[in-house]
């Protein structure tokens, strides 16, 4: 039982170690006007758009700029995370789930 307590803890030490990584971690990306920063944590910490996308006639094209900076950002970040993740030795298996 207390080799259970054990892993358990060393399983919230390591998702906490995993965590303070990736909050590190920083992406950028520019898609037709827009540019999107993202943190680790899947945070948008920066956005800005240029000027003639604030244009009322150009609403669509402003929304499907933020969505595919968006987009990218995160899929950008979710590669950085597997990585990091692989780094760290992969994720360690929870207690009583193994065979």
């Amino acid at each position: 039982m207390f080799n259970k307590l054990k892993q358990f803890r060393d399983l919230r030490s390591q998702g906490k170690k995993l965590q303070n990584t990736l909050s590190e971690e920083k992406t950028t990306v520019s898609s037709n006007g827009v540019s999107l920063t993202m943190d680790g944590n899947l945070r948008i910490i920066d956005l800005n758009i240029q000027t003639d996308l604030l244009n009322p006639d150009k609403k669509e094209k402003l929304q499907n700029a933020v969505k595919d900076a968006h987009s990218d950002a995160f899929k950008k970040m979710q590669r950085v995370m597997a990585m990091k993740v692989r780094e760290m030795g992969g994720l360690p298996q929870m207690p009583g789930l193994t065979s």
